[in-house]
């Protein structure tokens, strides 16, 4: 059984994390297979992303048999396994949505708010398991879960390692929408087919803005917007967004 599956309905890739027994906590395996799922899906022929987790749970981040004997050097292992793989995941220039079906703890909950977008099924649970082992939040979980919630509820969260509710996670923004527990898959195929057939080029460029924005000066903002608009008019989409405008029917976009 592979730890990591991929499956392609059109333009949608769904990578489904899939070492259930164990909640798919990542192993060394689980690591290369994502990393070789990243890699499919940065084909230009993706151009949206559904991840998500295989049984009950999402992810539950790193699988302590590994650290039976002997952690190690868990520095050099987040430098060699987790964060290629975030880079990798936050670098594909495509909608990429967290289908969290169940619990989302640790590196996992890491994952799964390094997404654009979270829909999480009813039951699920976002766990911020660290601190609850004696470890600070990694994966890139400091730095994404303070951009959605601000310092002092991303504070107050981290350090506390409270499980948050489905419910309470989309009070608090950091999901989109909750969906009864049966019907996610459904739902997030839904939404990344959607997005799917948008210019792909172009929200890919609205993501590139959208990180610059949160330490960039007004003038800096501004002009990487002029430059991305100049390269985004270049682009097959706008030319066939004008001309369904004004041919009054509905654009048929390509992702060029």
């Amino acid at each position: 059984m592979a730890e990591v599956e991929t499956q392609r309905d059109g333009g949608v890739l769904t990578i489904t994390l899939n070492r259930p027994d164990v909640l798919n906590a990542f192993n060394a395996a689980m690591h290369a297979a994502f990393r070789g799922a990243l890699e499919e899906a940065a084909d230009p022929e993706v151009r949206a992303v559904v991840l998500t987790g295989a049984g009950r749970g999402f992810c539950v981040g790193q699988d302590l048999n590994e650290f039976k004997d002997a952690a190690g050097d868990i520095g050099e292992r987040l430098r060699t396994t987790y964060n290629p793989n975030v880079v990798a995941l936050r670098s594909l220039e495509k909608p990429v949505i967290a289908a969290v079906n169940g619990a989302a703890a640790g590196a996992g909950l890491s994952l799964a708010c390094a997404c654009d977008l979270r829909l999480a099924a009813a039951s699920a649970r976002f766990v911020p398991a660290f601190v609850s082992i004696g470890l600070v939040p990694d994966t890139g979980a400091s730095y994404f879960v303070e951009r959605l919630l601000g310092y002092a509820r991303a504070f107050e969260w981290l350090c506390s390692g409270r499980a948050l509710s489905a419910g309470d996670a989309h009070a608090w923004g950091l999901v989109a929408e909750v969906v009864a527990d049966g019907r996610l898959a459904e739902r997030a195929a839904e939404v990344a087919g959607t997005l799917a057939v948008m210019p792909t080029r172009a929200i890919g460029m609205t993501k590139r803005l959208l990180e610059h924005a949160a330490l960039a000066s007004l003038d800096d903002q501004l002009e990487l917007e002029a430059q991305l608009q100049a390269e985004a008019a270049k682009s097959e989409d706008f030319r066939e967004g004008v001309n369904a405008f004004l041919e009054k029917r509905d654009p048929r976009f390509t992702g060029r």
